[in-house]
């Protein structure tokens, strides 16, 4: 029994230094367990564009499909498919044989007419000396008949024969406006000719960018028929998008003082600036929108046609407006609210929240209207701890005030 007490009593001496270690060790740092770790930010006062937030679908102003004017073998490819080409240049080269041989061919028979109706104004000359003669003679004539100085007979065959010189020239004189006519007619297929020899260099009707070649040379080809390549003018190049139809009033309203900014960006990428040209002068009732168009200088050709890019049309700019994060914004019962920072305790700040607001680069921000000011520290991450009161400890370090 003895040897048990003395076993107990060194077993209870052993123990009593562990307990103090363990006691002494949970008071060092008392308030250490209280912290809440959040991540915070503080409110910015900035200015803010109201924007309309859309998608775009890139479009050329201008889209040629280019065909051949006459038929005909495609002698000659003259550009590269894919290359830019300018207003004027030769894309297509057509076989012109035959229809040199054609020109030569109407040459020649405006020549022949030429040399016929000169021979005609040369007998409308000499039928016009010849009839001017005979009417002389008829007249003296008529005179000397009326004089009884010739008989009647002799008048009468004078006065026919200045009738039949008459008749004569009026006959020449048609001969002649025939053979101008014919003339004219050899000229206008000369130039009907020409004009379809003009034909056969197919130049591109607007600057642009060539699409693939649709025909190779040695092909037959017909007119106004087979698409030999597409253009699309690739600058400046236009965007189609649609906006509710609740904002088109203000958008109708602003336009009318200049046409408003419109941005464009394909993700992550650089943003565009162009201007609105075109509203559309109807609401689609399918979808409750309204068409509207883009104009962009595009002048690097960044913008591609067919594409879909994220739209901002920029409405106003407002001043000093108060923004955070929109991870800040809790929803409660009675509203909005954000946990507010001040000397390392929070507590809940009621907020009104105008709009959010999407930065080019950066997470998305709440317009703040009224709750927190510029410059007040409230809670991003973290928020399922806290309770009015809790101490924080930081996790991050505060932007600065803007």
């Amino acid at each position: 029994m003895k040897w048990d007490y003395k076993l107990a009593l060194l077993g209870t001496l052993t123990c009593l230094p562990l307990m103090s270690c363990t006691r002494v060790s949970a008071k060092g740092d008392p308030a250490a367990a209280d912290l809440i770790p959040v991540r915070v930010d503080r409110a910015v006062s900035q200015d803010v564009p109201l924007e309309i937030s859309a998608v775009g679908n890139v479009q050329a102003i201008n889209s040629v499909e280019v065909k051949s004017r006459i038929a005909g073998q495609i002698e000659r490819v003259n550009f590269t498919e894919g290359q830019s080409v300018a207003k004027g240049q030769l894309l297509f080269t057509i076989d012109r044989q035959l229809l040199e041989r054609q020109e030569v061919e109407q040459q020649a028979e405006l020549e022949r007419d030429m040399a016929i109706e000169q021979q005609a104004r040369a007998v409308v000359a000499r039928d016009a000396a010849s009839q001017k003669q005979s009417e002389s003679e008829a007249e003296i004539a008529r005179k000397l008949g009326a004089l009884g100085v010739i008989s009647g007979q002799r008048m009468n065959q004078l006065v026919t024969t200045s009738d039949t010189a008459s008749a004569s020239l009026h006959s020449d004189q048609a001969a002649v406006e025939a053979a101008v006519g014919a003339t004219k007619a050899d000229r206008a297929r000369i130039a009907q000719t020409q004009l379809q020899l003009s034909f056969t260099n197919i130049v591109a009707p607007i600057p642009g960018r060539a699409g693939a070649v649709m025909v190779n040379a040695g092909n037959m080809v017909r007119d106004n028929d087979t698409t030999l390549v597409t253009l699309l003018q690739l600058a400046p190049i236009q965007v189609t998008f649609g906006i509710p139809e609740q904002s088109l009033p203000e958008v109708r309203r602003l336009n009318t003082g200049g046409n408003l900014i419109v941005e464009v960006s394909n993700g992550n990428g650089p943003t565009f600036p162009g201007q609105l040209v075109f509203i559309d002068n109807t609401v689609d009732a399918t979808t409750g929108t309204i068409r509207l168009k883009a104009v962009f200088p595009n002048t690097d050709s960044a913008l591609w046609p067919g594409e879909f890019l994220n739209i901002r049309l920029r409405l106003q700019v407002e001043k000093a407006r108060t923004l955070v994060p929109e991870s800040a914004i809790q929803n409660g019962l009675n509203g909005k609210y954000v946990w507010l920072v001040r000397s390392g305790i929070v507590s809940v700040a009621p907020v009104t929240v105008q709009r959010s607001y999407q930065a080019p680069s950066g997470p998305a921000q709440a317009v703040i209207g009224s709750g927190i000011s510029p410059g007040d520290t409230v809670v991003t991450k973290g928020q399922l701890r806290l309770t009015p009161g809790a101490r924080i400890s930081l996790l991050d370090t505060p932007r600065s005030t803007q």
